[in-house]
């Protein structure tokens, strides 16, 4: 070996040692092929080290290669997957081919150590993001994630109540306060291109005000200026007068905003601006856009997460175990933060999205591991299962169970017979056959002298689960018989006593009810089984308590739900239970044939009403979902109701349902429509999942694109339950394509998992997680950044760090102890963890 080489070789050895970028970003291209392309975290690290790449440059060459290869990037997961490894390999050798054209990468100074990487949890880009750094910054004194947000300069008590309107009344509610979207800035369009994009696509341009105008007079002000590039010009207007104090002809600005092409001529209303070369927070730069409340801005909010950032650089405490955030490619969260509010570049906004989608992935993994883990650790019975009695109640049946719903028996009976308490989840669509398994396992707790309760969210469901248990049962032997009562909040006094005092001496076995089950006065000397219909419309204390009414050993509990879930999300809305699924309907049922009619199509679905109902069928209408308030909603069914009933199908009888309605109200409209005293039901999305009304053979949905997939087939299972051809109508005013291609799928399939799987690949996981979470964290982060493979990674770390600490309570999980205690406190402050 040469002095040369061997001086050289000592040196780097000696010399701390330096990540090269230029190796980072091949790495992750390494990556991105053995995850067979589809790695987001990858292209990010990627884009990430290019980006590091620039200063390296040594010639014009060299930065324009690096330029093109960050533009590929740029376009990379818009490319279809078979032409992606050929887009791989021609960028490594792009990269490659870059060597000699980088300067040397230099070493720190001895004392800093090793220089962090691209995605080293501890590293701060705070000092490389030059438009925060070189921003005007009001200094503020540290604060604590928890402070309230009064402690913010020039934060009163006005705007501390408009900041709550936002959700945001500490000082962690504002770091966490997701932008709606970015504005970029940097990348704004010659005027003259606007005509060449479509109507209501973001626009940004930069242009000098040749004309400003301020209209005044009744109604709203308005002020309106012309913008020119020299490429053409653009009206935009805003109302607020004010504004006319604050611009100047010939003044500079940037806009952006939803273009509006009206008259061919391209115009913004009430966009964003800001004036060039002011200083500001936003010019050139990536800008957070939030969500807005009355009279208060998006300029002041950017000065207060601008702030709050700045205040809390040296309190935030990293929760997650470092381990846990190398093992994962996580940023550090001070770095999280700052990348959600004023990313440097796009890849730097997916890198926090995925860490704070990560944390509360993991937070909540924590929590239902480590409780599922304690209920198994709980003293349970295991009870003895008789064959015999298990083939006399089958054989008895009218009906054979389908290959599904013995593999659920089988599931469930296995877990009656282990001594750790039962804690699962029954999923199966609408009709397919879910309640004869809880029948059957409660008829396996009573035959060992225990007793079972069933709990449904109405007095109606609760009503048709007594008669469905009692019918189930009726062909059993006097003594294998088990005797069923019922107890909802409509249960006379004498009789409620009666019945009472029966379960507590014993006399009934099998308890049907509403959430009169969980009052104070109800105790169960020997509870078995507890069993919750429609788990997820009750909230985790709800559900919590009923197996808590017995005395002595926990019951074993079985949750349903008609809700069909994929396999992801049920880890994260039910990652607690075990999951059986009943997969497939009986045979012999009808299949309901769907239909679709987009604007005056919807007569002809009026004349099929009118026909089913001449044949003495029944009719649901559901009216479009209204996301102002249930109020509003409740209104337009009123209104629906009286439309239909006036211009429509005046001798027919139309009767109403809707949210504002009481408990009462509603069972009682649904009895009567059940009693065939309506031949059509009115009814917001309240509607009821169980509801079995056999004589109904029609589900007309108005709006339908407005609804998800799940929801729309939630709503189809509520008819053909009576044998007669059924139907289900779609019906739209004007659907944009990606709402034609939902209504689609609906007439194209009838399997609910199918649909559940593109629900959720259509609309991401909050349109579940929102809508029936019940009792579960908030998690805000899901929709953005929300990934399968994330979830597996979350649930694997969690596994992990409670097999190794199975309480949090080393010195090193002292922060994450602390932190899973107030993420679950906040959604369930009365149920222990």
């Amino acid at each position: 070996m040469s002095s040369t080489r061997r001086q050289s070789e000592q040196s780097r050895a000696a010399s701390p040692r330096v990540e090269d970028p230029l190796e980072a970003a091949l790495e992750g291209l390494r990556r991105e092929w053995r995850a067979g392309f589809d790695d987001r975290l990858a292209v990010a690290i990627t884009q990430s080290s290019v980006r590091r790449l620039r200063e390296r440059a040594a010639t014009q060459q060299a930065a324009a290669a690096i330029e093109e290869i960050e533009r590929r990037l740029g376009r990379y997961r818009s490319l279809p997957r078979e032409q992606r490894k050929a887009e791989v390999e021609q960028l490594a050798g792009a990269l490659n081919a870059l060597r000699p054209h980088l300067r040397l990468l230099e070493a720190p100074a001895a004392p800093f150590g090793k220089l962090p990487t691209a995605i080293d949890p501890g590293r701060s880009r705070r000092s490389s993001n030059k438009t925060t750094a070189d921003s005007p910054r009001t200094v503020v004194k540290p604060l604590a994630p928890d402070d309230p947000v009064t402690a913010l300069p020039r934060v009163g008590t006005s705007v501390a109540q408009k900041l709550e309107n936002l959700g945001v009344t500490t000082v962690r509610d504002l770091l966490t306060l997701s932008p709606r979207e970015h504005i970029d800035y940097s990348r704004a369009v010659r005027i003259g291109s606007a005509i060449d994009l479509r109507d209501g696509e973001r626009l940004t341009v930069r242009g000098e005000i040749i004309d400003l105008q301020e209209h005044r007079g009744p109604g709203k002000g308005r002020v309106v200026v012309k913008l020119s590039d020299g490429s053409g010009w653009l009206r935009v207007t805003w109302f607020n007068t004010y504004l006319a104090r604050q611009m100047r002809l010939g003044d500079e600005i940037v806009v952006s905003g939803k273009l509006e092409m009206g008259f061919g001529r391209p115009s913004l209303t009430s966009p964003e601006w800001e004036r060039v070369g002011d200083g500001s927070l936003s010019t050139g730069r990536l800008v957070p856009v939030y969500p807005l409340t009355k009279d208060l801005g998006q300029k002041t909010l950017r000065a207060l997460t601008r702030a709050v950032l700045d205040a809390t650089h040296a309190t935030i405490e990293d929760h997650l175990p470092r381990e846990v955030r190398e093992r994962n490619h996580l940023i550090g969260l001070v770095d999280a933060y700052e990348q959600l509010h004023y990313p440097a570049e796009w890849g730097d906004l997916e890198l926090a999205q995925r860490r704070l989608a990560f944390d509360d992935l993991f937070l909540l993994q924590l929590g239902l591991v480590r409780r599922k883990r304690e209920r198994k650790a709980a003293g349970g019975v295991a009870f003895k299962v008789d064959p015999g009695l298990l083939q006399r109640f089958g054989s008895g049946l009218p009906f054979r169970l389908t290959e599904a719903q013995e593999r659920a028996l089988g599931e469930v009976v296995a877990d009656l017979g282990r001594p750790e308490p039962m804690t699962r989840l029954l999923q199966g669509d609408v009709g397919s056959g879910k309640t004869v398994v809880a029948a059957a396992a409660a008829l396996v707790v009573v035959g060992n002298a225990f007793q079972a309760a069933v709990m449904a969210p109405t007095e109606i469901l609760a009503e048709q689960h007594y008669h469905n248990f009692r019918g189930l049962y009726a062909h059993l032997d006097e003594e294998e018989r088990p005797a069923v009562a019922l107890l909802t909040g409509s249960t006379r006094a004498a009789e409620r006593r009666d019945t009472l005092a029966a379960v507590a001496s014993g006399e009934v076995d099998v308890l049907v009810g509403t959430h009169a089950l969980i009052q104070g006065t109800v105790a169960f000397p020997r509870l078995g089984l507890a069993v919750v219909d429609e788990q997820h419309r009750f909230g985790v204390r709800q559900r919590s308590e009923l197996p808590g009414k017995g005395i002595g050993a926990q019951p074993d509990t079985l949750s349903m739900t008609a809700t069909p879930i994929p396999r992801t999300l049920n880890m994260v809305l039910n990652g607690d239970l075990d999951v059986s699924v009943i997969g497939e309907l009986p045979p012999g049922r009808v299949p309901i044939e769907t239909r679709r009619y987009v604007g005056f199509d919807r007569v002809r679905a009026y004349h099929l009403v009118r026909e089913q109902v001449r044949l003495g069928h029944q009719v649901f209408v559901i009216c479009p979902l209204v996301e102002e308030s249930e109020a509003v909603e409740a209104k337009a069914a009123v209104a629906e109701a009286e439309r239909l009933q006036r211009e429509v199908f005046p001798d027919l009888r139309v009767a109403l349902l809707h949210g504002r309605m009481s408990g009462k109200e509603k069972d009682a409209v649904m009895t009567g429509f059940r009693d065939r005293e309506a031949d059509i039901l009115v009814s917001t999305s309240v509607i009821e999942v169980g509801i079995d009304v056999p004589n109904a053979t029609v589900m007309l949905i108005e709006g339908a694109d407005r609804f998800g997939l799940s929801q729309l087939h939630q709503f189809r299972g509520r008819v053909g339950r009576g044998g007669a051809r059924s139907y289900c109508l779609l019906l739209a005013e004007e659907a944009t394509p990606e709402g034609e291609a939902r209504l689609q799928t609906m007439v194209e399939t009838t399997d609910g998992f199918v649909l559940a799987e593109k629900d959720l690949e259509l609309r991401g996981p909050g349109d579940f997680i929102g809508t029936r979470q019940s009792g579960l964290p908030e998690m805000s982060w899901l929709d953005g950044s929300f990934d399968t493979r994330l979830l597996d990674q979350a649930r694997e770390a969690a596994e992990e760090v409670l097999k190794s600490d199975p309480k949090l309570g080393t010195p090193e999980h002292t922060r994450l102890a602390r932190r899973l205690d107030l993420f679950w406190t906040k959604a369930s402050p009365d149920v222990p963890l």
